[in-house]
C-alpha cells in the first residue's frame, strides 16, 4: 500500500515523498484526523534547534500530537473506523526498570522519526487507544501534552514526600496550564498556586487556588513541591524562585525544554535537602490515565478549551505552512490542524 508522507526538509519547506506500508497481523494502520502544532515542532520548523541537530534530523515528518480513525487492523483488536489517540513513543526493548520514554533505543516521532503528517500511520496495535466519545476531537488532538503533566505528576507522587498541602507551578503557557489543570484532578486536597508573567494569562487558571505575578511575590508565601513548565531562558529565574520559596526537603519537577545550560542554586539545594528531578515525554500507562480523567471529569475537558487557538483545516502543503505562521504568531494556544491533505 503507497502512503504519502509529508517531509519537512529545511526550515519552513515541506516535501512531498512516498512510502510502502505493508500489512501484516503486526500492524494497524490509522488515518490521521487532527493534529496539534507543539513547541518542537515548530523550533523545527524555523530552523531554531542547533545546526548539527538540524542536519541530523532533516528530513522528517513533524507532529507527534495527534488523534486518527482506523483503516485497517491486523491484530483485530481495533475495528475500521474507531477512532483512537497514537502514542508516539515506540519502545523497542524491556526494561523493568527504566520507563519507555526514557530508554535510549526508544523511538519516538518527530524526533529522529517520522511523525504524523502522513496521509496514513503504520503503527502497533499497542500504541493505540480508544478516545471517550464524548471527547472532542480538536481537544483530543493535544491528549499527548496532557499526558506528559499526567506523567510528571504521577512521578511526583513517587518521589515526594507525604506533606502535599500547596503545590507550586511555575509557567502560565499551555504546559503550565495542563499541569496546574491535571493537578487539580490528581491532587485534589492540595492548594494550588500559580506563578507567572502573564497577568491575562494566569486570569485563565481559574480552577487554581491564587495567582500570583513572579515580579510581585511575598517572601512569606512557602509551597512543599512545585513544577518547573517555563523551559528556555526563562527556567534560570524561575527555578531561582522555586528554590527560595520551597520548604525544606520538598521537590520540584523540572519540565521545561531549554536549548542552553541552566545555572542552579546548588547551595540551597544543599542547605534544604531539596529533591530535583527531570520529566520529559510520557507512556502509554500515562495516555491511559489521562483518558480515565476525561472520563471521569467532563469538566476537565470543557477547561481544555481554554488553551485551543487556531483550528486550520489541512488539503495542502500551503495549508500546513499556513497552520504553523498561525501558530508562530499566535505565541499561545494550541493550534490544531484537521488533516484533510
Amino acid at each position: 500500500m503507497l502512503n504519502t508522507v509529508y517531509r519537512l526538509v529545511a526550515p519552513g519547506r515541506f516535501e512531498v515523498e512516498f512510502s510502502d506500508v505493508k500489512l501484516d497481523k503486526n500492524t494497524t494502520i490509522v488515518r490521521p484526523t487532527h493534529m496539534s502544532i507543539c513547541h518542537a515542532d515548530q523550533r523545527y520548523y524555523q530552523g531554531l534547534r542547533p545546526p548539527a541537530v538540524m542536519r541530523q534530523k532533516l528530513p522528517m515528518a513533524l507532529i507527534h500530537e495527534s488523534i486518527g480513525t482506523v483503516i485497517w487492523d491486523g491484530s483485530g483488536e481495533f475495528r475500521s473506523g474507531e477512532r483512537v489517540v497514537m502514542v508516539p513513543n515506540t519502545p523497542v526493548d524491556e526494561d523493568s526498570v527504566i520507563a519507555e520514554n526514557y530508554r535510549r533505543s526508544s523511538r519516538f516521532r518527530s524526533s529522529g522519526y517520522d511523525g504524523f503528517m502522513q496521509d496514513m500511520i503504520d503503527i502497533r496495535p499497542d500504541r493505540l487507544l480508544r478516545i471517550p466519545d464524548s471527547v472532542d476531537p480538536t481537544v483530543a488532538a493535544f491528549t499527548e501534552l496532557v499526558s506528559v503533566s499526567t506523567h510528571a505528576i504521577r512521578r511526583m507522587q513517587h518521589i515526594a514526600h507525604e506533606r502535599r498541602q500547596v503545590i507550586g507551578i511555575w509557567g502560565d503557557g499551555n504546559l503550565g496550564f495542563l499541569t496546574a489543570l491535571i493537578c487539580r484532578y490528581m491532587l485534589p486536597s492540595s492548594t494550588l498556586y500559580i506563578f507567572g508573567l502573564n497577568r491575562s494569562k494566569l486570569m485563565d487558571f481559574s480552577f487554581a487556588d491564587e495567582v500570583f505575578l513572579t515580579t510581585e511575590v511575598s517572601e512569606d508565601i512557602h509551597i512543599d513541591h512545585a513544577f518547573e513548565c517555563v523551559g528556555s531562558e526563562g527556567s534560570r529565574s524561575a527555578i531561582d524562585q522555586i528554590i527560595d520559596l520551597i520548604s525544606p526537603e520538598g521537590t520540584i519537577a523540572l519540565m521545561g525544554v531549554s536549548e542552553n545550560p541552566v545555572a542552579i542554586n546548588t547551595r540551597m539545594v544543599l542547605e534544604k535537602g531539596l529533591r530535583l528531578f527531570g520529566s520529559s515525554r510520557s507512556g502509554v500507562d500515562d495516555f491511559k490515565k489521562t483518558l480515565e480523567l476525561y472520563r471521569d471529569n467532563p469538566e476537565l475537558v470543557d477547561e481544555l478549551h481554554r488553551i485551543v487557538g487556531f483550528v486550520v483545516p489541512v488539503r495542502s502543503i500551503d495549508d500546513m505552512k499556513r497552520a504553523f505562521e498561525l501558530d508562530r504568531q499566535s505565541g499561545s494556544g494550541k493550534t490544531v490542524m484537521v488533516w484533510e491533505a
